[in-house]
């Protein structure tokens, strides 16, 4: 990812005090800018990762969440999020009363409504997860 989409993505998340990073696999360097903007961040996937301090890992499916995860977020993000996550992600986040944000990988299309803010290089996708 370019340094100008980093800092783009961080200038947006860093709005919200606690978020969650679903998927984070071996790209932590929007996780670990976010958290040196002071936002506590979360950073969460299938298999163990190793992340930077002060990103706190958790390993966990969006496909069956543990809740206690994700219940303090202000922001749940995902980053190239495949479409498959893209409904389960939204659940989570409306569920925990979220904000719910994501890149996808390529031309893939967001599978839930979204608005759309062009950053450089990089679309971000925005889905309203807080309950009204």
């Amino acid at each position: 990812m370019i340094p100008e989409t980093v800092d783009a993505l961080v200038a947006r998340l860093a709005e919200f005090d606690t978020a969650v990073e679903v998927g984070v696999g071996r790209r932590t360097t929007v996780a670990a800018a976010l958290a040196d903007s002071g936002t506590d961040v979360v950073a969460t996937d299938l298999r163990d990762r190793t992340v930077p301090e002060p990103v706190r890992f958790v390993r966990d499916d969006l496909t069956d969440p543990d809740p206690s995860v994700y219940a303090d977020a202000d922001v749940i993000y995902g980053l190239n999020l495949p479409p498959e996550l893209h409904r389960p992600a939204l659940a989570v986040a409306r569920e925990a009363g979220a904000e719910f944000l994501f890149t996808t990988l390529g031309t893939d299309q967001p599978l839930v409504p979204v608005e759309r803010a062009t950053l450089p290089a990089e679309t971000l996708f925005t889905a309203r997860g807080r309950r009204e």
